[in-house]
């Protein structure tokens, strides 16, 4: 017994633990935020908040935030808030200003740019323009716990960040060849992700998530050795249990 307890622990202390862990031989050490605040583009939904000193003359700036209560067909009613929609034109269709060039400024550019009109052109004094994105989604697929669509209301969501709410990676995933898909600018880019590597957290460009962006984690070679093997297997181990169960039967009678 003490042999085969030796054997179990020189193989096990032999096992190569860098592939399974993120971000092998980082350093205690101070990186510069790879954040980069994306543009707006079409289709994305915005929620619009405006205050200034007089509410009365606000309220109307603020009608596209309100929710709407919609019947469902079950028993219950659900709300559904409304905002902003940046339409194929790159603008919105902003109260008393009407069309609003959005596209291409980011949420901080866009609020100046509509506090500045508000005040030049007299509608309200000392506005306040806070904007939010509200349809920011990542989605999470392959070899994680749970596959799942990331939402987030802030706008800023980082690789890891969406990792974690879909379960984390799995045993079995490929931690340094991972799939993102981004849509910019009317095109696709395909990225493969190390997550090994200190490098990711130092640099990469992509720690931080833009909405919409794809992320997909494949199995490595023992994952899909196991489903072949067992694919292969299956079919004899269920063949097998039933010639014993008719053998059983055979002699039971």
């Amino acid at each position: 017994m003490l042999f085969f307890f030796c054997i179990l622990c020189v193989l096990t202390s032999c096992v190569n633990t860098k592939p399974h862990t993120y971000f092998n031989d980082l350093k205690n050490n101070v990186f510069a935020d790879t954040l980069i605040e994306p543009a707006i583009q079409k289709n994305d939904l915005l929620s619009i908040s405006v205050t200034s000193l007089n509410p009365e003359a606000t309220e109307v700036f603020n009608k596209p935030n309100e929710s709407v209560i919609a019947h469902s067909s079950g028993n219950g009613v659900s709300a559904i808030t409304t905002g902003y929609l940046v339409d194929q034109s790159g603008h919105i269709n902003f109260p008393i200003l009407g069309a609003f060039k959005a596209e291409g400024l980011t949420l901080e550019a866009l609020a100046d740019s509509l506090s500045a009109t508000l005040d030049r052109k007299k509608l309200l004094v000392g506005p306040i323009v806070n904007v939010r994105l509200m349809n920011f989604r990542v989605t999470v697929l392959g070899e994680v716990a749970r596959p799942t669509v990331v939402t987030s209301t802030s706008g800023r969501l980082s690789f890891l960040e969406a990792l974690g709410m879909a379960g984390d990676l799995t045993l079995y995933s490929k931690r340094d060849n991972i799939l993102l898909i981004r849509i910019e600018n009317g095109k696709k880019i395909i990225r493969r992700l190390d997550l090994t590597s200190p490098d990711f957290v130092a640099s990469s460009e992509y720690y931080y998530l833009k909405t919409n962006d794809v992320i997909y984690v494949e199995a490595n070679k023992n994952r899909i050795g196991s489903a072949t093997a067992l694919r292969q297997t299956l079919p004899a181990i269920l063949s097998g249990l039933s010639f014993l169960a008719i053998i059983i039967d055979r002699l039971t009678r």
